[in-house]
């Protein structure tokens, strides 16, 4: 390797830079950069003569247009040409100034921007579920066709391994609102309506948020995870190559798993709520086992476990779809990864607070 230099000279036909050496990223030294203060003010046209060059990249021919882009008469020819055709593009390109827009002009194309993507995101989410729904049926028609290991072991992952982690959220979720309500009831003097709260609230609303967020934040990140680092190790690819569908080997194992799992996740949670509940009534208010419980049985009616119950599927399944869509739109780098594994778990976390809005407002309207 030697070091990038230069020498210009004059013709009959104008000025002629010669180029010698390496003109790569590793041996670019300071007379390499020195030639665009050579050429500064200069007129007339410039010849390249590339005779000499040694090793060529774009860094170096960047250097080199950066110079003489105002008086070059022409590029080369041959494989020099085609490179220096390439870094002409980068080196014409003009960004845009912001600097001269409004701070209101620039607020409201922050918006539209966003709108943008947002839509992107809703279309690629719909198309993502359509072809869910047809590989479900596909799996349902052909059973034998199922990957029942995969099945196993990420029901074994995503649910047995998470029900420590809900049963203890869920109990001391429990125990607060049984606190709550018992400070604010006993200065109504109704304390005894505790236990209808709490029975009420962890059977129809807090096991199944609580349930679905935690698996949110553990089985939707983990999904987006190893689907997204398996495309990066191009091993989604080989998939490919081997005639099998990646949607059908690595997506549909992990919604069925989930569809498994959360119901399962979601009692155990109910119970651990009410354990919780108990245990605190039982505590503050000397509510023993016998009471609370037939208290409960009487002024809580089962609906409210079906009612929560009924969320359950819908959630699970957002919940795998976030996951798996995010990890297939990983793209070949470590940054698009971790961008995608966060965009799962918001995503899947914001959904989960929009249908369990959504279910409220329906149920209160058919008074259920």
């Amino acid at each position: 390797m030697s070091a990038a230099a230069f020498n210009i000279r004059n013709s009959s036909t104008g000025r002629v830079l010669e180029l010698s050496g390496d003109w790569s990223s590793l041996n670019l030294g300071d007379e390499a950069l020195d030639l665009g203060r050579e050429l500064e003010g200069a007129e007339g046209e410039t010849q390249l003569d590339l005779s000499a060059v040694g090793r060529l990249d774009t860094a170096g021919a960047y250097v080199v247009l950066k110079a003489v882009r105002r008086t070059l008469s022409a590029l080369p020819t041959g494989e020099a040409g085609k490179l220096f055709a390439l870094v002409q593009e980068a080196v014409d390109e003009k960004v845009p100034s912001v600097s001269g827009r409004s701070l209101i002009l620039q607020f409201f194309a922050n918006i539209g921007q966003g709108l943008a993507r947002t839509g992107e995101a809703a279309l690629n989410s719909a198309n993502f579920a359509g072809r869910l729904y047809v590989e479900l049926v596909r799996a349902e028609l052909s059973p034998e066709k199922l990957r029942k290991i995969a099945l196993v072991h990420i029901m074994e992952t995503a649910g047995v391994d998470a029900l420590p982690i809900v049963i203890v959220m869920n109990f001391f979720i429990g125990a607060v609102v049984a606190l709550v309500g018992t400070n604010l009831l006993a200065s109504l003097g109704v304390a005894v309506f505790t236990v209808q709260l709490v029975g009420v609230a962890v059977f129809r609303e807090f096991a199944v948020l609580i349930t679905g967020i935690l698996l949110a934040g553990r089985s939707a990140s983990s999904f987006a995870a190893q689907i997204g680092s398996m495309k990066m190790n191009q091993e989604i690819d080989a998939m490919q190559v081997i005639g099998v569908d990646p949607f059908r080997a690595l997506v549909i194992p992990r919604v069925l798993a989930l569809l498994i799992m959360m119901p399962i996740l979601t009692f155990a949670g109910m119970a651990a709520g009410i354990i919780g509940g108990f245990l605190v009534s039982w505590a503050a208010l000397g509510l023993g086992p016998m009471f609370f419980f037939a208290r409960l049985q009487e002024t809580v009616s089962i609906n409210h476990f079906w009612v929560g119950m009924s969320k359950v599927p819908v959630l699970a399944m957002l919940i795998a779809m976030a996951g798996c869509q995010h990890g297939l739109a990983v793209e070949g780098d470590v940054e698009s990864l971790g961008a995608e594994v966060t965009s799962a778990v918001v995503q899947s976390i914001f959904l989960i607070i929009l249908v369990d809005a959504l279910f409220a407002i329906i149920y209160m309207e058919l008074h259920i």
